[in-house]
């Protein structure tokens, strides 16, 4: 799974680098600019070795590790911007705290040009393919075997599992403000169709399927029309995608009449069926036919 749970040996060490960065974050207005970036620097690279991330899996429930955040956006306070590249074709310009992530070909990811950007600060496992273009943001977790495809972004702090296939155009929106919300988390085995757009940090879990164009946001209740169910976001709680659930674009009825008498709709997403691990034989075609009412065929 996605590195849910982690050893007690693991749990010490992770608990042992929270202390150290946030003993950090309360003196930091009296450290000097270069003891800010060596610690950064540090920062960084435990991000990107997968030691210490946004959220973690503790048991059954996700707990967001809000001192991860605060640091993150201690990096873009305090760095100044430069410039990065050797050429007028790669040239950049970007916080001198941020950068772009240095891959080898050791590390086994696959990325298909120069035109996948990853920042410097995320944890991307062997495995994962990023197809071009497609962009990476600080804090992103992404674990093994995942695709990224085209005109993708992850966003920052965003969590993705093992097996996850983000599609062309898929938007996963980067929650680091503020700092205790969610990020948005996609567990293991979730195809994320293209065009699709999961912000606000939302949690989507495991063998889910989000059908093209579907819109996922924390503001926009979802209708489970298998099991009668509305699911939405609680001051306490993030909006969660329950396991196996297909969920396609929907919408609903404007209560009113408005404008005359015309009736208006609003988007929201809608659970249509619930699926097993071997879902990659179903067709969504299939499963809308089964839902229309026999008058209607």
């Amino acid at each position: 799974m996605i590195r849910e749970l982690m050893t007690a040996k693991e749990r010490f060490y992770t608990e042992k680098l929270e202390c150290k960065y946030r003993g950090f974050m309360e003196n930091v207005d009296n450290e000097s600019s270069n003891d800010f970036l060596e610690y950064f620097k540090s920062f960084k690279n435990d991000l990107n070795m997968g030691r210490i991330r946004a959220a973690e899996k503790i048991g059954e429930e996700w707990k967001v590790n809000f001192w991860v955040k605060q640091f993150i956006l201690l990096g873009l306070k305090y760095g100044n911007v430069k410039e990065f590249g050797l050429n007028a074709e790669g040239r950049f310009f970007d916080k001198e705290t941020l950068g772009q992530k240095k891959l080898r070909r050791s590390d086994k990811v696959r990325v298909t040009s120069n035109n996948v950007t990853i920042r410097d600060g995320c944890y991307v496992a062997q495995g994962v393919i990023c197809m071009s273009p497609s962009f990476i943001n600080i804090g992103a977790y992404i674990d093994e075997d995942t695709l990224i495809d085209s005109n993708s972004l992850v966003g920052s702090c965003s969590q993705i599992g093992k097996k996850v296939h983000i599609s062309a155009g898929a938007q996963i929106g980067g929650v680091l403000e503020p700092i205790g919300e969610f990020p948005v988390i996609i567990e293991d085995n979730v195809f994320v169709g293209g065009n699709c757009g999961i912000y606000d940090g939302a949690i989507v879990k495991k063998g889910a399927i989000i059908g093209a164009g579907t819109i996922i946001t924390g503001g926009v209740s979802v209708y489970d029309a298998v099991k009668g169910k509305i699911y939405s976001r609680t001051q306490s709680k993030p909006l969660v995608i329950p396991e196996g659930a297909m969920v396609v674009p929907g919408a609903r009825i404007i209560k009113g009449e408005l404008f005359n008498g015309l009736k208006l709709s609003v988007q929201c997403p809608i659970i249509i069926k619930y699926v097993e691990d071997n879902y990659k034989s179903i067709k969504l075609e299939d499963v809308l036919r089964d839902l229309i009412p026999q008058e209607l065929k």
